[in-house]
């Protein structure tokens, strides 16, 4: 069975949020459609202690962009992003949740990151969603959300490491694109990692 998974498309990754995503809210509508094809819905939302390690306010004299070592991890330093039960750690308010099974949170731990929806950072948290999964009878995830540098790339590289068949839906994400080209490398990562590229149209007329 099957199941779509929606990254992180929160206020924070919005143009106008803490942590924007270039066109972060154009793959909206896209995923709502994308929904009508699947029966089995999960997401996953960034949901920050205020005091995060990741947080580059939380480091003295240290800026965006810098990078730090963060319990044994090289992590990049982020604005203040997601807090949890601020108004930028809330799904895109157009976002549509009434068929989502569950959500599952990450970045809870103050000492470490969590970029995938399945593990933190140093892979010694898990969220508990390829349990649920596996307990739900799915073997094969498409992936959509925010960002597809990050969040996105390491959920599905995660997902193939569980054993999922694994399919991105690479018009349904956007970059955060710190440097020019990183969304084409995430892609090329991800499809080198054995994950099928797909984009939304494919899903929706074509299967």
């Amino acid at each position: 069975m099957k199941a779509l998974i929606i990254v992180d498309v929160q206020n924070d990754f919005i143009p106008g949020g803490a942590l924007a995503v270039n066109e972060g809210d154009q793959i909206v509508p896209v995923i709502n459609e994308l929904q009508q094809k699947f029966d089995f819905i999960v997401a996953t939302q960034d949901w920050h202690p205020a005091e995060h390690g990741s947080f580059s306010a939380n480091h003295s004299q240290k800026s965006v962009g810098e990078f730090i070592d963060l319990n044994g991890v090289n992590q990049i330093l982020w604005p203040v992003h997601c807090v949890q039960g601020s108004k930028g750690a809330e799904f895109h308010p157009d976002l549509k949740n009434d068929k989502w099974k569950a959500i599952f949170k990450k970045g809870t731990h103050p000492k470490v990151d969590s970029y995938s929806g399945f593990f933190d950072n140093n892979k010694q948290g898990d969220t508990g969603l390829s349990a649920y999964l596996k307990e739900n009878d799915i073997d094969e995830v498409f992936v959509c959300g925010l960002a597809t540098d990050y969040c996105v790339k390491f959920t599905v590289l995660d997902a193939i490491s569980e054993g999922f068949k694994t399919t991105l839906i690479a018009d349904a994400t956007r970059a955060v694109n710190i440097n020019e080209n990183d969304y084409i490398h995430a892609i090329e990562e991800m499809a080198q990692g054995g994950a099928k590229v797909v984009l939304a149209e494919e899903i929706l007329y074509f299967s």
